[in-house]
């Protein structure tokens, strides 16, 4: 009796033995098929994205495209003697190429905003609408709706901010080249106002304002420059 005790005993710990060996085997091939699926799925995604990628942006990787990028910033700096920084010049360029813009011809918008300063903290002359304030001259009834077009917070002091101005400027020059589809309207109405831009065509007859003129031709004058190179 006492030896059927005992090989009862001995088989039901065996068997125990094996149905945890059974369960833990289970539990590492669940773990390796979760994980398989988890590898299946990313490779999967990683290939989605390359499919929905065009050749065109595949060229236009960071990697590629950031030395024209620096070499463009650097005729900008050195242009202005210094004046328009680097850091500045390094995001002008890459943000207008987001915007499909000229950075030449925001540059020389700039320019001529600040007289050749670049003065972020530059305020503008009292004129019967206001003052004009930073870099790009936004006076404070333009600014927030432009700000508010672009997904950005508006407060009077990120006027004089120059990332945050230059970004302003970018977002109205796409908006109002959408808009007019020609860069001596745009111009001419970033200039004047919209209302304005109408005002100097009902007396002139065109919009080939002196502002828009002088930008268009320095900015050419630019390309010309870095092509020749």
């Amino acid at each position: 009796m006492l030896l059927m005790s005992l090989v009862f005993i001995t088989y039901h710990q065996w068997h125990q033995n094996e149905q945890q060996a059974l369960a833990d085997e289970n539990k590492t091939l669940e773990q390796n098929q979760e994980k398989l699926e988890g590898d299946k799925e990313k490779l999967s995604s990683v290939n989605d994205y390359l499919k929905e990628q065009s050749s065109e942006n595949k060229q236009k990787n960071g990697y590629l495209t950031w030395p024209g990028i620096e070499d463009q910033a650097d005729i900008l700096v050195q242009e202005s003697e210094g004046a328009f920084k680097k850091a500045w010049a390094m995001y002008l360029v890459k943000e207008s190429k987001r915007y499909d813009l000229d950075p030449y011809l925001v540059y020389e918008l700039l320019k001529v905003e600040t007289g050749g300063t670049f003065d972020p903290e530059l305020v503008g002359p009292e004129s019967k609408y206001g003052r004009a304030y930073g870099m790009s001259q936004f006076m404070k009834n333009t600014a927030p709706w432009i700000a508010d077009m672009a997904g950005l917070p508006y407060e009077e002091e990120l006027l004089f901010d120059p990332y945050y101005s230059m970004q302003l400027s970018l977002v109205y020059l796409d908006y109002l080249n959408s808009r007019y589809q020609n860069w001596d309207e745009a111009l001419t109405a970033y200039h004047r106002g919209m209302s304005g831009l109408e005002q100097y065509k009902s007396e002139h007859g065109h919009a080939e304002s002196w502002y828009a003129v002088e930008i268009q031709e320095n900015a050419e004058a630019h390309t010309t420059l870095a092509s020749a190179e």
